[in-house]
């Protein structure tokens, strides 16, 4: 097992990030490479890309222009004079960089792979990784003592418990650096990053979220990525609880329509799973221990969701058989771009949502413990 590192862009600047005004200059110089190698700017803004290239003159080049904003862009450098056409298999350096109205400079050897970036806000996004790495190296402490360990003691699911909680404290540790940097400094586009950067995959407060993303400048608000934490946020506040769940309908494992609101009356748990995700797996006895206990009662049901693939049928149905699953499973078997997956924002699994007879969320994301005490509120010991 890896322990899961989270998102490492931990970038946290006291910057210009506003709308920006002037130009950016970047002045390369990469060895002695002469023409035909050519270097590429790459850059999108406002989810549209933009590409300048110029030709390598002894080592050096040349970009100019302007940016709304600060954003992410690349640098790729091509040696030979393979065509440009990107189904060709040209053969790139690649260098990413963040570019803002400035003068950059691009200095290396003979790769932009391992060139150096020198501009105020690349200096202080790598001082800052530089800051947090003692933390992130924490991580890499919990993977060599797993990898240290024996077989056995690998499946040992009390000691993989014992890891994932000693990371969690270390993510949380990460989180707290990052969120106490945009709290001191609103203004500053890394700080936006950062941001981005705590927003998990798939679970988190939506509300809590957003109050901290208002703490940023407006004007950070208004950049690409900006638009794209609110759009992020916006997303899975509707699945916050109290909103009413989204209805959709797949087929289930005999091929027969179902919908979510033909379960209406009852408390739901909507199940998100597939057969090869192995949390899901360690987690469906907890499942079926829930549904066996609160079944008679009349007044729940499980609804599984398989995010398997069209290739993956079988083991789906093996799965379901293996792991005891009798409540009702749907899938439209689309791997990850599952019809009822997009409309509640799955971007990880294990998750579910509890759904009340109005057919409104009241909780998600309930694991062992958690969904025992939530279902023991609801109908007792």
């Amino acid at each position: 097992m890896k322990i899961k590192l989270i998102a490492t862009l931990c970038a946290l600047a006291p910057v210009m990030a506003m709308a920006q005004t002037g130009s950016y200059t970047i002045s390369g110089t990469i060895g002695k490479i002469d023409k035909p190698a050519k270097v590429f700017l790459r850059k999108r803004i406002d989810g549209k890309l933009f590409e300048d290239s110029v030709l390598m003159n002894k080592g050096k080049f040349t970009f100019k222009g302007s940016v709304p904003f600060p954003l992410e862009a690349h640098i790729r450098l091509k040696h030979d004079n393979t065509p440009d056409d990107p189904r060709k298999a040209a053969k790139f350096d690649v260098l990413p960089l963040l570019l803002d109205n400035s003068n950059i400079t691009i200095t290396g050897t003979d790769s932009a792979t391992t060139a150096k970036v020198n501009s105020p806000l690349n200096l202080e996004s790598k001082r800052v990784d530089a800051m947090l790495k003692p933390i992130y190296d924490k991580y890499t402490v919990l993977n060599k003592e797993f990898n240290a360990q024996p077989e056995e003691k690998k499946q040992d699911s009390k000691y993989i418990k014992s890891l994932e909680e000693r990371a969690e404290v270390i993510h949380q540790d990460i989180i707290k650096a990052k969120m106490d940097y945009v709290k001191a400094n609103p203004n500053s586009y890394v700080a936006l990053m950062a941001f981005n950067s705590t927003l998990p995959p798939s679970d988190f407060d939506a509300l809590a979220k957003e109050k901290e993303f208002m703490l940023l400048s407006a004007d950070l608000r208004a950049t690409g990525l900006g638009k794209q934490a609110a759009e992020r946020i916006a997303l899975v506040k509707k699945t916050q609880a109290g909103v009413e769940a989204a209805d959709f309908s797949q087929p289930d494992a005999q091929g027969k329509e179902v919908k979510l609101s033909d379960f209406r009356g009852k408390y739901v748990l909507l199940d998100f799973w597939a057969s090869w995700c192995a949390p899901c797996r360690r987690e469906n006895p907890n499942l079926v221990k829930a549904y066996a206990k609160y079944k008679p009662t009349g007044k729940f049901e499980i609804l599984g969701v398989s995010l398997d693939k069209p290739t993956d049928k079988d083991k789906w149905l093996k799965a379901i058989a293996a792991d005891q699953l009798t409540w009702t499973q749907v899938s439209d078997l689309k791997g990850w771009d599952n019809a009822a997956a997009a409309l509640y924002d799955i971007k990880a699994i294990p998750m579910n949502f509890l759904i009340d007879p109005s057919g409104k969320i009241i909780a998600k994301y309930l694991r062992g413990q958690e969904l025992d005490k939530k279902l023991e509120e609801l109908f007792g010991k």
